[in-house]
Formats: C-alpha cells, structure tokens, sequence
C-alpha cells in the first residue's frame, strides 16, 4: 500500500516537472517598452544662465504697414553646454502672439541648433506694440521681446478748390460719386483689407447720423482718416450729408438700435 502511494506521488511529481518545463520553453508575449522621458522642471522657473544657449538675438523690432495683418519673427539659438538641454514650453505675453516649434518638451543635444518663430496678429492694433515670449527650459528660463511700428496710413492727397468745386457738383448730380472716389477704394476694393469694415455687414446699428459722424471725423488710431474740410479731409458738408444719406440708403442697419433707459 506505501509502495502504491509513493508510485503515485513520484508520477506527480513528474508530471509538474514536465508542465514547468514546456511553460518555460512557451516563448514570452511581453514586449519591452521604451523608457519614458520625464523631463526636469526643478530649474524651469528660474533664470537661465548664460553659456547655456546662445541666441541670435533677444530683442527683435520691425516695422509694419497699416495694411499688414501679421508681424512675423524668427529667433534662432544653439545649445552651447556640453549636455542636452530640454525646452519645456515657450509662453507668448498675449493670444495675439502664436509661437511655431516642435512639439515640447523639446530635446536640444549638445552642440544643436533651433528656431522658434513667433506671429503676432496686428488686427484693430496701431502705434507702437511690444510683446514678451517666455522661453522655459529645464536650466533655466528666458524672455524674448518683440517690437512692431505699425506705421500710420499714408495722408489724404489734398484737393484744390477747382476739385472741391467739381465734387460738389459730382455730388448733387450722382450721390454716389463721392462714395465711388474715396470711400470704395478702400471699402469695395476686390483685396480688402481684414481690418477695413465690410460697410455691408456691420455689427452695430446705423443711422444717417452715425455715417455723417464716422465720415466728418474718421476714427482716431485707424485707416478711417477724417473727411470733413474741418479736419483736414477733402469733402465739405454737403457732400458730407449727401454720402451719409446714400451710404443709409444703401446699408440699411442689420443690428436693431438699443432699447431706451428704463425711468
């Protein structure tokens, strides 16, 4: 009867032998993956030391038109340390401003250049602009500054008294004379400008008295120049009234005109 019961438990064990053998020479589903890069932000906050990149420059200007949508930089730079260095992100001071760069974080070897080129959007904007870029990295972070002179809108040609004269008999003839001369060159010109208003589509209500006040006094910081002879312009008042009059005729307002104040 012993002898039956070792029989038995000897079969047992081989038979488990045997199971683990064949298991371990099954070969293995299990596929290595690549290590994650986890990037250092202990220094990101903090400025960058010199000798770290070398940039072409860091303060760049340009000059824009009035007519000019966009501002366009290009900041070039090279890793001058013997180690990588990892951009981690690159932050514009305003929505305005888009940055174009490889996907972050951004790993520079040793010795390796890169650009970064910056857009900044100049609709409804005038004068002098300046804007920041924060450039982190996990040595340290940097600011690039951009500065774009939007120039002004060349001036209104002046008119003599013999073409002040003919516009004013032009005018009572074909009020749409004065608006063919000097609104739709602006205005209905095939390549409008994105800043200059669709007249058929504004976004606030209109009236023959808000098209005589736009054309008397223009629009301070705009390419909307004053008309009236008072301010320099080129039209008197009565081709001022008959082109108000026209442009109300011919763009009627599509947004209502606000309720009257609750007494």
């Amino acid at each position: 009867m012993k002898l039956r019961h070792i029989l038995f438990a000897t079969a047992a064990i081989f038979v488990l032998a045997a199971g683990l053998f064949n298991a371990a020479a099954q070969p293995s589903n299990t596929v290595a993956t690549a290590p994650v890069f986890v990037p250092d932000y202990t220094h990101a906050g903090e400025p960058l030391p010199d000798g770290v990149l070398a940039w072409d420059e860091l303060t760049k200007a340009v000059d824009a038109t009035n007519e000019q949508d966009y501002a366009r930089f290009t900041f070039s730079f090279t890793n001058v340390t013997a180690e990588q260095v990892v951009i981690l992100s690159v932050h514009p001071s305003c929505g305005c401003t888009t940055a174009e760069l490889p996907p972050v974080p951004w790993l520079i070897a040793a010795g390796a250049s890169g650009q970064i080129k910056l857009s900044v959007n100049l609709q409804g904007k005038s004068g002098s602009l300046f804007k920041t870029v924060n450039v982190a990295t996990d040595k340290g972070k940097k600011d690039l500054i951009l500065r774009i002179n939007i120039l002004p809108p060349p001036p209104m040609p002046e008119m003599s008294e013999a073409q002040r004269d003919a516009g004013i008999a032009a005018a009572k003839a074909d009020r749409q004379a004065v608006f063919k001369n000097d609104c739709a060159t602006c205005h209905e010109a095939k390549n409008r400008a994105t800043m200059v208003p669709d007249l058929h589509n504004l976004q606030v209500p209109t009236s023959e008295e808000f098209w005589r006040t736009w054309i008397t006094a223009g629009k301070a910081g705009s390419l909307m120049p004053a008309f009236a002879t008072s301010q320099g312009g080129p039209l008197n008042d009565l081709q001022i009234a008959s082109l108000a009059a026209y442009l109300n005729a011919i763009n009627p307002s599509h947004v209502p005109p606000p309720a009257p104040a609750a007494k």
